[in-house]
């Protein structure tokens, strides 16, 4: 699941719990909430989202949802019509192809470049796209690649959009997570160029994914949106849908207001140095290999060399029998869109990672080819 809570190194700011118990025992936030989301909480999170903006947002540009897993649904709801398709990266996270399929909207997928960085391949969305294509979709900081966006690609990947008249769904649930060289650059930033969906949680960053609180967020300065009176779609919809628990709602301007650089940087520090933990060992490993070392988020996508290895037939077969022999779990890459590749979660304890990338190594050792084995 890639839950980094799970771990006792990763644990949220202390700003949090407070937050939530001081909402909760007020007993000012015991009833529903408005079905957009409590004022206040809209009003921070576009408070929160400007500050890397060359604009500002208002709080009737963001919807409070259950976790980013039903902004992403929200978007794709408003999105669907007769014939349409959308544009998914390959590998991306399969929430949006599940959600597509039963909004009957034809998926096409758009390859991200291992030998660049994961970089976009805008030739081939040019190609995919016609006048049935409603949105593309962009996943930065990247899951499950750990890639970060540069701000000169970002600008290609909007000027791309515009061309092609369609919106670009901007999914930075992994927001500011970044450890490398490449800081953090919102997709609204060019919301001037393109229109852009924002989705988001505090999951993530805060380290709380099982609050369940999340944003859906048009980042649209030229109102594009409200011209062609999206919006009062989308209150319409969210009429039908529950949002997170008003008290949690209620904990957020708090939050995002108090939460310390001090918190934030621990939790980097961390996944820098199971990055690159993860990494290292991956190099050392003969059948494995990782084109792009991360820069952001919590995974890493690893290539599998299945002629180095004896009775392995697929990713999927290396997955089951590394769990079964050695009780190490990792993500077959045909679930994220790419075959004989593999996901590695490294938001772990750093002892748990060494541990289990130890008998990793040794589940590879094993199984490799007697004349590969080292």
């Amino acid at each position: 699941m890639g839950d980094p809570s799970a771990h006792s190194c990763f644990t949220t700011t202390h700003v949090a719990p407070s937050a939530v118990s001081h909402a909760l025992q007020s007993s000012t936030f015991n009833g529903y909430a408005p079905t957009s989301g409590l004022p206040q909480t809209r009003r921070a999170i576009a408070e929160y989202l400007s500050r890397d903006l060359p604009y500002n947002l208002s709080m009737d540009d963001v919807f409070i949802t259950s976790g980013c897993t039903q902004a992403i649904d929200v978007a794709l709801a408003m999105l669907a019509r007769p014939g349409a398709n959308i544009l998914l990266p390959r590998p991306g996270f399969p929430i949006y192809e599940l959600s597509a399929s039963f909004r009957h909207i034809e998926v096409r997928y758009f390859d991200l470049l291992p030998e660049k960085g994961w970089m976009v391949d805008l030739d081939a969305v040019e190609a995919l796209a016609d006048q049935d294509t409603v949105a593309m979709v962009v996943i930065n900081p990247g899951n499950p690649c750990g890639n970060v966006y540069s701000y000169q690609h970002l600008k290609e990947i909007a000027e791309a959009a515009n061309r092609l008249k369609i919106l670009v769904i901007a999914d930075e649930v992994y927001g500011h997570l970044t450890f490398g060289s490449q800081p953090f650059v919102p997709m609204g930033v060019f919301g001037s160029t393109v229109p852009v969906l924002t989705l988001g949680s505090i999951s993530k960053r805060w380290i709380v994914p099982g609050w369940r609180l999340g944003w859906f967020v048009t980042t649209d300065p030229c109102s594009t949106f409200k011209n062609h009176k999206v919006v009062e779609r989308i209150k319409k919809y969210f009429d039908l849908l529950g949002g997170p628990a008003t008290f949690i709602q209620a904990a957020v301007p708090q939050i995002l207001e108090q939460a310390d650089e001090v918190f934030f940087k621990k939790t980097l520090n961390i996944l820098k140095q199971t990055s690159n933990t993860c990494y290292d060992t991956i190099k050392e490993i003969p059948c494995l290999s990782c084109p792009y070392k991360p820069e952001g988020s919590m995974a890493v996508m690893v290539k599998l060399n299945l002629s180095l290895l004896e009775d392995i037939s697929d990713d999927i077969d290396f997955c089951f029998k590394l769990a079964n022999e050695e009780s190490v779990i990792v993500l077959p890459g045909i679930a994220v869109g790419l075959k004989d590749w593999i996901r590695f979660t490294f938001a772990v304890d750093p002892t748990s990672l060494e541990e289990a990338l130890g008998r990793v190594k040794s589940f590879c050792k094993r199984h490799g080819k007697q004349f590969q084995r080292y």
